[in-house]
């Protein structure tokens, strides 16, 4: 294989595409479902980004009911929810110049697989991927440390030649127990003290930076001499 300058990990929701309509929408669902009265949809927006299986433990504090909400979630979003999503404006642009620039780039999401394999081919996205990694329907890999590091085995990536960027604190602190950097950005669910709260080395606030910034931190990284 040849070689690459170095690889990059992109979280999905809130840093390639906007799933806000599509992930409230279902979660109220789920929750009429549930016989509760679900609260608007902003109220709802915390809960973007953490595995779903926690967020409805969080709700119900029971494994079965929250096993329960989390089918009635997927009924709706694998078949409406994963489409009611926006790209990124300009993300486009900045996975073509990654690409173009020699980085290899992987999608890491908690989202199930199988969903994120449609939201990606849906956006036109798939051709700028290696490959896209996320949770499994029994739960595993949800989890975004367990997942970058499932990650980085699969594809034989090199840590410290690896740069993960997301929107939530889950994506900075498994990156960090991984001994991968992160980057944070702005435009999706997360804000700038719980990114920098969370570790991240760089936070972005347009999609446009995230170039430049990946190629300083992997340099940066390479001059050093680490391995």
């Amino acid at each position: 294989m040849t070689e690459v300058p170095g690889s990059v990990l992109f979280d999905l929701d809130g840093t390639l595409t906007d799933p806000f309509i599509g992930i409230t929408r279902s979660m109220q669902h789920a929750l009429r479902q549930m016989g509760m009265d679900p609260p608007p949809a902003e109220e709802l927006r915390r809960y973007i980004g953490p595995p779903l299986q926690a967020t409805f433990m969080e709700i119900f504090g029971d494994e079965a009911l929250a096993a329960k909400a989390l089918g009635f979630y997927r009924q709706r979003y694998g078949e409406f929810g994963k489409f009611e999503n926006e790209l990124i404006p300009g993300i486009i642009d900045v996975l073509r110049t990654m690409t173009d620039t020699g980085y290899a780039l992987f999608v890491a999401t908690s989202k199930l697989e199988s969903y994120s394999l449609d939201i990606i081919d849906h956006f036109g996205l798939a051709g700028y991927f290696r490959r896209v990694h996320g949770s499994a329907l029994d739960g595993s890999r949800a989890d975004k440390g367990e997942l970058i590091r499932h990650i980085l085995r699969a594809e034989g990536l090199d840590p410290q030649k690896t740069v993960m960027i997301g929107d939530r604190l889950h994506d900075a602190h498994g990156a960090a127990r991984n001994d991968v950097r992160a980057i944070g950005v702005l435009w999706g669910f997360g804000d700038r003290a719980e990114l920098e709260g969370a570790g991240a080395a760089r936070i972005a606030a347009s999609p446009a930076e995230l170039p430049e910034m990946v190629c300083a931190m992997i340099g940066l990284t390479r001059s050093a001499g680490q391995v």
